[in-house]
């Protein structure tokens, strides 16, 4: 853990509260409205020093930190994407932080394009593991041992079950698949998407896989989840873009925020 990271840590305490945080949530594209669900303080990326900035349109920039259904949380309204620096570590330092104010666990949000004609677009996907298609890591660079990190069951079992038993309790649909990580800005073309279809994906998007990996390096249990915004390139005749994806991510968003919820309140 950085001093960096404590010492964020303790203004985060200063302006929040002391009670440790149980969880943290990193929210993608479109999804930056369940911060609002939060009761507690927020605090501008802006003014946490190391911090991503506001890169992406979609994204709230803000840590939240407060209760959730009796829990106490620490949401992210935006994370850095590799794209945007060229760096896989970006949200290195804000998964620190998330350690250094006592969080056990983490669920990733993000918006991805389907692979799959059984889980369309507003609809979600619970990760069951992922692919690094872009060959890319966030721990190159780290000196010390714990960079081997082993990656099986990365996407918690445990995590993932109590998940899909919010879902089934809320009476919605969450279906399980494989992200595949592609770098980005632009999107997959055709060809990429037939040869991570043969690798084995279902669904594929520009994050979420780097944090899993710092994740797990810093010891916290993960789970995932996507909203399909779109049917990936060739999928289908519709358009992609940002535009689109941030119109589409609404509506899985309301079913993300009623999942999120029960599973939180069948924690407490």
């Amino acid at each position: 853990m950085s001093r960096n990271a404590d010492d964020l840590a303790a203004l985060i305490r200063a302006r929040a509260g002391d009670a440790p945080v149980r969880f943290g949530l990193i929210l993608g594209s479109g999804l930056g409205h369940l911060a609002g669900a939060v009761t507690g303080t927020a605090i501008d990326y802006a003014d946490l020093p190391g911090f991503p900035h506001a890169g992406v349109s979609g994204h709230n920039p803000k840590l939240v930190v407060g209760d959730l259904e009796g829990v106490r949380v620490a949401v992210f309204g935006g994370r850095a994407h590799y794209y945007e620096s060229g760096r896989g570590d970006a949200m290195r330092l804000p998964l620190e932080v998330l350690k250094a104010l006592g969080a056990e666990a983490l669920v990733l949000t993000n918006a991805a394009g389907s692979m799959r004609a059984d889980i369309p677009p507003g609809d979600l996907m619970l990760l069951s593991d992922h692919i690094n298609f872009s060959g890319l890591n966030p721990l190159i660079g780290e000196p010390t041992d714990a960079r081997f990190v082993p990656m099986k069951d990365a996407h918690d079992p445990g995590l993932r079950a109590a998940l899909q038993a919010a879902a089934k309790a809320e009476g919605l649909a969450l279906a399980s698949g494989v992200y595949a990580w592609y770098s980005g800005p632009s999107f997959e073309t055709p060809a990429e998407i037939r040869a991570i279809r043969i690798l084995g994906g279902d669904a594929v998007g520009m994050s979420t896989v780097p944090e899993v990996i710092l994740a797990r390096f810093l010891g916290l249990r993960v789970a995932a989840i996507s909203t399909i915004t779109n049917m990936a390139a060739g999928m289908s005749d519709e358009q992609i873009s940002h535009d689109h994806t941030k119109a589409m991510a609404p509506i899985g968003a309301a079913k993300l925020e009623r999942i999120l919820r029960r599973f939180l309140s069948d924690t407490v």
